[in-house]
């Protein structure tokens, strides 16, 4: 069985599991809803007093704002709860039962379990991009269309290597589920482009908390501020990330004990 053929049943088997909790998808739909027509009349309420917010325009932010949802219900699906409950194996030294399966354990432990209902973002992430595209009115080109996919793609390979570079930190230090909330809380500014944000706020989710690389560039590309070579960099952060979280990891397996030892 290929690996993409064992994410997909890991997938499955998680849907199933979620499925025979109806009562959570209420929940969801309601508090992305609410979160959604919170920041929708924000906007509304800047765009009432000026025609561009930091050199965007309203059709421009709502790009930024639907890939910031479509990434989150990304995120929130699938590596959030399954690094959240590789740091719990690594804790209680039960990841035993992973690594002594014939498949990549990294793998295992990305996809290892599915909060299905974090889908509800996803739909409304592509909602929004959707109505933002209606509204740019052919502005977009398949140049920028493909690029915008890439970028994307890029972006979000960018934000599971941090999360996982910082879970992988479980087998050095204890109770680092903190710190991966605190990382996903800082995550909640990819809501707006960082060109609105002070210069030290714009580095900081540039260069040491990327968050920019999943939002805001994807959005720029799409909405043509950006050339769609920037792609290249996108690419180039996304796969360097990428290495060192798995030589991270690779190195952390070498420490690890587990209930065995």
């Amino acid at each position: 069985m290929s690996d993409v053929r064992l994410v997909w049943l890991f997938i499955r088997l998680g849907m199933l599991h979620e499925l025979a909790y109806g009562t959570n998808l209420v929940v969801q739909v309601v508090s992305s809803t609410l979160g959604l027509v919170a920041a929708l009349l924000l906007l509304l309420a800047m765009f009432a007093q000026t025609e561009t917010l930091a050199g965007w325009r309203a059709p421009e932010l709502l790009v930024v704002l639907g890939v910031f949802y479509l990434v989150t219900g990304l995120l929130g699906t699938l590596v959030r709860p399954s690094l959240q409950a590789f740091v719990d194996d690594v804790l209680r030294g039960t990841l035993d039962f992973t690594l002594t399966r014939p498949r990549d354990a990294q793998v295992l432990v990305s996809t290892k379990q599915v909060e299905v209902w974090q889908l509800v973002d996803v739909g409304l992430g592509l909602g929004l991009l959707g109505s933002a595209l209606v509204q740019l009115d052919g502005r977009v080109g398949p140049a920028q269309a493909v690029g915008f996919v890439v970028a994307l793609g890029a972006g979000i390979l960018t934000m599971y290597s941090c999360c996982m570079l910082l879970a992988t930190l479980a087998f050095w230090f204890v109770r680092m589920d903190n710190v991966l909330i605190v990382f996903l809380s800082f995550w909640e500014a990819g809501r707006w482009p960082v060109d609105m944000y002070p210069g030290w706020l714009r580095g900081t989710l540039t260069f040491i908390i990327p968050v920019a690389f999943a939002t805001t560039v994807p959005a720029q590309v799409l909405t043509g501020q950006v050339a769609v070579v920037a792609v290249l960099g996108t690419l180039a952060a996304a796969g360097v990330l990428l290495a060192v979280a798995r030589l991270v990891w690779l190195r952390g397996l070498r420490r690890y004990t587990g209930a065995s030892a």
